[in-house]
């Protein structure tokens, strides 16, 4: 793959990413958002890789290909607490999907709930959920903090770096709004940076006669 390719792979996967949360906002794509995110991102996983080997430098790819794991092993490990919170709640409260007609009087049978124990417990599984999420955030920042710095300094774009930085500051602020618009600008930041890659053109070697 050449360093063209992978300059383009990456602005236009960063670029999806950016425009994800935009796009939520139109009727007709809106359902498809979460798709194009992570087709940017795995763009962007290819773009890493092409540097790597360009730059003879395992760090780019193997840090974003880290960043992917812990996100694809936190988001299981997510969906599976919140799955679980609910099962152990409705089975307290007798509901299933034999009788999910009943669902929609989940609010008195809470009321009417005796074994608090079950509720804290479910509540304690959501709660260890979205300690989960910070934390997920926070370590896939921080190996993409790794892999941008050393595009940074392989390509001398220092705005690689900024990128990568505004991803860690937002991951580690994501309690509050503030935290989710930075993630959201260094995306952009992170599309301007693959488009401001120059492609040097290499001489074709010369035969000595």
């Amino acid at each position: 793959m050449t360093l063209e390719t992978s300059k383009n792979l990456g602005g236009v996967g960063a670029l999806l990413i950016f425009l994800g949360p935009l796009l939520s906002f139109i009727p007709a794509v809106g359902g498809f958002t979460l798709l194009l995110s992570l087709i940017g991102a795995i763009l962007v996983l290819v773009a890493l890789k092409g540097f790597a080997d360009y730059y003879k430098e395992a760090g780019i790819f193997n840090n974003g290909l880290y960043a992917v794991i812990t996100a694809v092993v936190g988001a299981v490990a997510i969906v599976a607490l919140v799955f679980f919170a609910f099962v152990s709640l409705f089975a307290e409260l007798g509901l299933d999907i034999t009788n999910i007609q009943e669902w929609s009087s989940l609010p008195s049978l809470l009321s009417q709930m005796q074994n608090f124990s079950a509720l804290l417990n479910s509540l304690g599984m959501l709660l260890l959920a979205l300690v989960v999420l910070f934390l997920v955030f926070v370590i896939t920042a921080f190996f993409l903090r790794r892999s941008l710095g050393l595009m940074g300094a392989k390509t001398g774009i220092g705005l690689f770096g900024t990128a990568g930085l505004l991803l860690l500051i937002g991951a580690i602020l994501t309690i509050i709004f503030i935290g989710v618009f930075l993630f959201w600008i260094a995306t952009l930041l992170l599309a301007i940076a693959f488009f401001s890659v120059r492609v040097q053109e290499t001489q074709a070697p010369q035969i000595v006669r």
